[in-house]
């Protein structure tokens, strides 16, 4: 019994550590597109109300956030401020009135993916977060 239980601990760090790098992908993407300033990424900037001089310090902020998250020591701290900017990706598209389930909510997906990630490679947060008992 006690390998079997290692071995599904094992499976969600894995599962944890693909998600974790998928997402990884996806916001470096999206951070370098920002930074360097293309073409799609300034003009979406002005879409959502924003001055498209912005658009590099966005991509900054976002990839400050995804450096501490992959950082083992600090993935806790990046969760929160990817989290939070996240939150900040939703009301601008609620703001611009974006369509629901395909832009608003994206940002909401894309920090559920994340926290579940942080969460297969981290089970003990379940327990620090009062989702999980000691006996777990």
């Amino acid at each position: 019994m006690r390998r079997g239980r290692t071995v599904s601990k094992s499976a969600s760090r894995v599962a944890g550590i693909v998600i974790t790098a998928l997402l990884a992908i996806f916001l470096a993407f999206d951070c370098i597109t920002k930074i360097v300033g293309v073409e799609a990424s300034r003009e979406g900037t002005a879409e959502l109300g924003f001055p498209v001089e912005q658009t590099a310090v966005i991509g900054w902020v976002l990839l400050a956030c995804l450096v501490v998250f992959l950082i083992p020591r600090t993935a806790v701290l990046g969760a929160i401020g990817i989290t939070a900017y996240l939150g900040g990706a939703v009301t601008a598209n609620m703001r611009a009135e974006k369509p629901v389930a395909t832009f608003v909510l994206s940002a909401v997906y894309v920090g559920v993916l994340l926290w579940l990630g942080l969460v297969l490679r981290r089970p003990e947060l379940l327990r620090i977060l009062g989702l999980r008992g000691r006996a777990d």
